[in-house]
């Protein structure tokens, strides 16, 4: 079982950033941070393994950072440059049996998932 809690969240005007954190318990693989935003679909915003490897959504390349602190099991989302529709709710993940993560979407009963953190970007 793995516990998540995000945190980092908030108001911000466009152009500016943000940086959430996500702090994990239990065995931690795959971390995907997934954004929801009202009356949408979850979206994967982008992953990191064990290894340090990313990949991201293309609405975020080149703006968001994602990156993890293994010895304190704490996964990063650095967000710079926002715009309106980067506002939705944010979730911390964690592959319930991928070491490695891929680009694919497994479903939500393939992840833990965090209570999400709001993130709010005016124009």
């Amino acid at each position: 079982q793995v516990q998540l809690q995000e945190s980092g969240g908030g108001s911000v005007q466009s152009g500016g950033s943000l940086k959430l954190s996500c702090a994990a318990s239990g065995d931690t693989r795959c971390m995907v941070w997934f954004r929801q935003a009202p009356g949408k679909e979850r979206d994967k915003v982008g992953s990191i393994d064990s290894r340090g490897s990313t990949l991201y959504a293309d609405s975020v390349k080149g703006r968001f950072t994602i990156s993890r602190d293994n010895g304190k099991n704490r996964l990063y989302l650095q967000m710079d440059s926002l715009k309106p529709e980067d506002t939705a709710m944010y979730y911390c993940s964690v592959h319930r049996r991928h070491t490695y993560c891929d680009e694919r979407y497994y479903g939500a009963d393939s992840y833990f998932w965090g209570q999400g953190t709001q993130v709010t970007v005016s124009s």
